[in-house]
């Protein structure tokens, strides 16, 4: 009986060391790196320049690949379901949280664990540089005096942007007429004038500004950008919202915490890269990378923030199947 239990306890202990071996090699080879916007999205832009910053931290390739829809349903239902092993990660935003409190997903953002977070950005309110508004409120008045006239182009349902273009239009009693559109196509259409206006994330549309092609009426976060120091906020402007479209890393429920802490460690060293940072300057996104802990707590303050925004606009869990 001794020498069963010892061969019992023996191959136990072997297989531990082996888990903990393999652990201790992650990774071995190439990572998927999901991202839940199309090519030529901002999400895309950020994501490939990180993956490429973390492949030479890692020594593996970290390959991005485009899986659009239902604003970031797609991505996070994938990897979710995937296998918990850190060869599959989402790159993640505040569409996280967006799509999930809509009711995109059957799920809630805890459904996935969360590395930690990169950079952020303000969601802006766009329209043509010669548009005959100069203000948020003389849009908004616009709007509700002509209810379902105006356009306002966004990402997708349940996208950060399509949450702020919600936000402040329902929060200024407008009726507009909400459009899907990919990225570069917002920009096409404020140009062309297929739509009246349009939410964005922030670095994209802010070259069409410096060029003199566009202005922003508003932006979404709590405080001004010095990028754009003189647009006001939405707060600011009286409507009751506040919130930064932020870009990080989630995996599939299940990875052991010693690939999440090198997940972790790899992405913030890649973040400060000096290439990596350069880019996110030039761009003028704010490099603001954080770790598990951080990055947790605070999304769990920004999702009863994101509730509260979507009940006063009377859209939480809209989109559930019922």
């Amino acid at each position: 009986m001794k020498i069963l239990n010892a061969v019992i306890i023996g191959t136990a202990a072997a297989a531990l060391f082996a888990a903990a071996d393999a652990r201790a090699e992650w990774p071995e080879k190439p990572i998927q790196f999901i991202i839940p916007f199309g090519a030529g999205s901002g999400a895309d832009i950020e994501g490939r320049l990180i993956a490429k910053a973390m492949s030479g931290v890692l020594g593996q390739p970290v390959v991005p690949i485009n899986k659009p829809g239902g604003g970031g349903a797609i991505t996070y239902t994938f990897v979710k379901n995937s296998k918990p092993d850190g060869y599959t990660v989402a790159w993640n935003s505040t569409s996280v949280l967006t799509t999930t409190n809509i009711g995109n997903v059957p799920f809630e953002y805890t459904a996935l664990e969360h590395i930690g977070q990169v950079a952020q950005q303000p969601v802006p309110f766009v329209v043509r540089k010669d548009a005959r508004w100069n203000t948020l409120k003389a849009f908004m008045d616009e709007c509700k005096a002509k209810p379902n006239t105006l356009k306002v182009a966004f990402a997708g349902f349940g996208s950060a942007t399509h949450m702020a273009g919600v936000a402040m239009t329902q929060l200024s009693g407008c009726k507009a007429i909400m459009l899907p559109v990919k990225g570069p196509d917002r920009r096409k259409m404020i140009l062309s004038g297929e739509t009246d206006a349009a939410v964005d994330i922030f670095f994209v549309p802010l070259k069409f500004v410096k060029a003199g092609k566009m202005k922003f009426l508003a932006i979404s976060s709590g405080k001004r950008n010095p990028a754009a120091p003189n647009v006001p906020t939405a707060k600011e402007l009286g409507l009751d919202m506040e919130f930064d479209l932020f870009r990080g890393l989630s995996v599939a429920k299940g990875t052991p915490q010693a690939i999440k802490d090198k997940l972790e460690s790899a992405m913030i060293k890649a973040a400060n890269s000096k290439g990596f940072a350069g880019r996110m300057k030039k761009l003028k996104v704010t490099l603001a990378p954080m770790g598990q802990a951080q990055f947790n707590a605070k999304l769990a303050k920004a999702n009863a923030n994101m509730v509260a925004i979507m009940k006063k606009a009377g859209i939480y869990r809209s989109k559930m199947k019922k």
